[in-house]
């Protein structure tokens, strides 16, 4: 993979005043933090951060932040979004040591159609879409693929069932549910007159749903702090 250089400047003054005038500059207001270490504010690109997060690896994504003649080797730790437009509004890095491992959340992928729906008439459950890992930075997979061929109706698959990607632990609690394979709920399988003629009149609006925070336009976002992260460096 390519190496990532994300240009950053220092950011001085925070406030919603400025962080408007960043805006206005196409830039946006972000924070950079790492284990025993000060929270840095600074100002990125915010095309520049979306391109990562369109990424194979999306917000796991390992790149370099360069900052005062400085390369930071930093991860994505978590992004604010306006509701409405989707606009990125602020993103906070964590640095991290290529030689200590973290932890992460990473996305699950399903494979497969089970025979308890092929077969038996069941419907998929995807229960739990993430799953956090500890690893180093350099071995982030960039998904893990759950194989759920073989599941039946009224079966499940747990965390402790799964392989884990070679030098990745998953510390996730094993008795977690991943999916399960069920029968179709009554309504699901006789519609109700009422929602039959909704449907046919276009009624049902479709949910909006998307990846990271969201804070109204103009709205300062809250500063992280460091020892809450998600992503945390293991001594």
């Amino acid at each position: 993979m390519p190496e990532i250089v994300v240009a950053a400047e220092d950011r001085t003054e925070t406030g919603k005043n400025v962080n408007r005038r960043l805006r206005s500059k196409g830039l946006i207001p972000g924070v950079v933090y790492g284990a025993r270490k000060e929270p840095i504010p600074v100002a990125v690109s915010p095309k520049e951060i979306a391109s990562i997060l369109r990424s194979a690896s999306g917000e796991n994504t390992l790149f370099d932040l360069e900052l005062g003649g400085k390369r930071r080797r930093v991860i994505l730790k978590e992004f604010q979004l306006e509701p409405v437009k989707g606009q990125l509004l602020h993103a906070d890095f964590y640095e991290v040591a290529l030689d200590k491992a973290i932890e992460v959340k990473v996305h699950v992928e399903l494979q497969g159609t089970p025979v308890g729906v092929k077969v038996q008439g069941g419907i998929v459950d995807f229960v739990s879409r993430e799953l956090t890992v500890e690893c180093l930075p350099t071995d982030i997979p960039a998904k893990i693929v759950v194989d759920i061929s073989a599941l039946e109706l009224g079966k499940h698959v747990r965390v402790s069932e799964i392989q884990a990607p070679p030098k990745v632990k998953i510390v996730t609690d094993p008795e977690v549910v991943i999916a399960h394979v069920v029968a179709p709920r009554a309504e699901e399988v006789v519609a109700a007159p009422e929602a039959a003629v909704a449907e046919e009149a276009g009624a049902a609006e479709p949910e909006l749903i998307k990846k990271g925070k969201t804070v109204a336009e103009g709205e300062a976002p809250a500063e992280p702090k460091a020892e809450k992260a998600e992503k945390k460096e293991k001594k």
